[in-house]
């Protein structure tokens, strides 16, 4: 029973995810313990496990990894890696040379000296760390004498890391299988031509009388007050006549 579980839950977990993307899930990564972390500089709180091969990051409380041109995230960071479509926006503050600064304690020629942080650590504390800054504000993320880059410098930096990450061979074949999978499935498209009829069906139409011109005016009822003035004018004309004929009987 322990190797057919081992055999039909994996199995199943990338049926699952896999229904209609067609993409492959990354080899799992084997640990013998939970990984150590450290926090890269000049980051929005990233965090990386530095004792493994592969690039293993951990950011707003997820664990993402890269594989040939593609993205990975999981809550765990030994299983349920599930396909991300996008690049996390984090990844390009990341400087690609950072296991060599690792390995040497150096940071841009200042001393680096980085904490490493256990996995249930992490867990309990990522949250408040982000939200005071803890790692930017109280400690310059381990490195003497180090100010941060300015925004702007930071902002220029990412647009050359994004331009040279389009470049990677990997990355370019996944965008092109990408654009092939959406001419062979594109997406459906919401119900927008139903709309108008709905519309004109909900909206009462009123027609105009064919003899009336399109510039004139529909005829209001007259109201009772109006008819009692026209009725009061016509009796006044023929009172009005009465009183000169006598006027003339006297002369």
């Amino acid at each position: 029973m322990f190797f057919a579980l081992l055999i039909v839950v994996p199995t199943a977990t990338m049926a699952e995810v896999n229904v209609g993307v067609h993409i492959a899930l990354p080899p799992l990564i084997v640990f013998q313990g939970p990984p150590e972390v450290i926090v890269i500089p000049d980051t929005p709180d990233v965090y990386v496990a530095p004792d493994i091969e592969v690039d293993l990051f951990f950011w707003s409380g997820w664990w993402w990894r890269p594989w040939e041109g593609r993205w990975y995230r999981s809550h765990y960071y030994d299983r349920g890696w599930v396909y991300y479509s996008h690049v996390p926006r984090f990844y390009f503050d990341v400087d690609p040379g950072w296991r060599g600064y690792y390995r040497h304690h150096d940071w841009y020629g200042h001393r680096w000296n980085y904490e490493r942080i256990p996995n249930h650590q992490l867990q309990q504390n990522w949250k408040k760390w982000h939200n005071d800054r803890h790692w930017e504000r109280h400690g310059t993320w381990g490195v003497q004498s180090y100010q941060p880059r300015p925004k702007e410098q930071r902002q220029e930096l990412r647009h050359q890391r994004e331009q040279e990450y389009q470049r990677r061979p990997e990355v370019q074949q996944h965008q092109q299988q990408r654009q092939q999978q959406q001419k062979q499935h594109p997406a459906q498209q919401p119900q927008n031509r139903n709309q108008k009829p709905q519309q004109s069906q909900r909206q009462p139409q009123v027609q105009q009388p064919s003899h009336q011109p399109p510039h004139e005016k529909a005829q209001q009822p007259e109201s009772r007050e109006q008819r009692y003035q026209g009725h009061k004018s016509q009796d006044s004309k023929p009172q009005k006549k009465h009183e000169e004929r006598e006027m003339e009987h006297k002369q």
